[in-house]
């Protein structure tokens, strides 16, 4: 089966007292381009993805974003030193202010001074990246399968347009086919007619000058090598797409190809109905590469 260049994946996770989100998604490219954006503070974790993707995707501007926050109450509570000892030298002036004045205080309790503002700093505990680096690495396997999934999932449908393509161009290419039978007879004429022409205003002439002559007037009346050329791209196209993988360039190539004999099947027709089959064909054929654009 063949795959679209178009996927999307999204995934969340967390461990303590990290959380994060991922993002994976790809459109339509010539070749591959792989562009990550993952924290630079968690060192080998882009080679890696990168290295992971690589292997799973072969053709697509695929863009990987990795979002990580860390919870604000991550960390210890550490004693403020000085602020403690302020607090000391204020309370014990009070209280000295308050016995030469008379005024009985209430005992003090370390727990009113605790619960003074600023006392306690937090102090940020030491990440652990090799933990969150290996369970990034864990997870990361899961979101590129939703990925490849939803590529795989549009590929089908992909398959199925451009199966119909095929078989219209089959179709048209068979009735091209029977309308140049039909106009073997007049075109007889047309070619006697012709070369009466050139043989008749051939005095003086070169021999081969003549010959070439007489050959292009032939060529020019037959679609036979086109609509054999049209039936074969066909055929190969079917077989592209029954092998299936990465076959986008070469389905391109072929959109190439089958255009062309379009085009000078138009150019030779020298029929009303026939170029009106070979323009539907072109209009056929522009469909089917347009769709195979999006082909891996």
């Amino acid at each position: 089966m063949i795959n679209s260049m178009t996927g999307f994946a999204f995934a969340k996770g967390e461990l303590a007292p990290y959380s994060w989100g991922w993002e994976l998604r790809s459109v339509n490219g010539k070749g591959l381009d792989l562009r990550l954006r993952v924290p630079d503070w968690l060192q080998g974790l882009e080679a890696a993805l990168r290295s992971e993707l690589a292997k799973s995707v072969t053709r697509g501007n695929v863009t990987l974003s990795l979002r990580i926050s860390r919870s604000d109450d991550a960390g210890e509570l550490a004693l403020n030193r000085p602020t403690m000892r302020a607090a000391l030298s204020a309370l014990s002036e009070i209280e000295t202010e308050a016995r030469e004045r008379g005024v009985t205080l209430a005992p003090s309790r370390a727990s009113d001074l605790l619960a003074l503002r600023g006392m306690f700093d937090a102090v940020a505990a030491e990440p652990d990246n090799a933990a969150l680096i290996a369970r990034l690495r864990a997870e990361f396997p899961s979101l590129v399968a939703g990925f490849l999934d939803m590529r795989q999932s549009e590929g089908a449908a992909l398959h199925k347009v451009l199966g119909e393509h095929l078989d219209r161009i089959a179709e048209l290419t068979g009735r091209a086919v029977q309308l140049a039978e039909a106009r073997r007879d007049t075109m007889a004429t047309t070619l006697r007619n012709n070369l009466s022409l050139v043989l008749d205003n051939s005095d003086g002439a070169e021999p081969a000058r003549v010959a070439q002559e007489l050959a292009l007037i032939a060529v020019r009346a037959d679609v036979t090598e086109e609509l054999d050329r049209l039936a074969a791209h066909v055929a190969a196209a079917r077989d592209l797409l029954g092998k299936g993988g990465a076959v986008g360039r070469k389905l391109d190539f072929l959109m190439q190809e089958f255009n062309r004999e379009a085009n000078t099947l138009c150019s030779k027709s020298q029929s009303t109905e026939l170029t009106a089959v070979g323009l539907d064909l072109k209009a056929v054929i522009d469909q089917m590469r347009e769709q195979v654009q999006n082909v891996e």
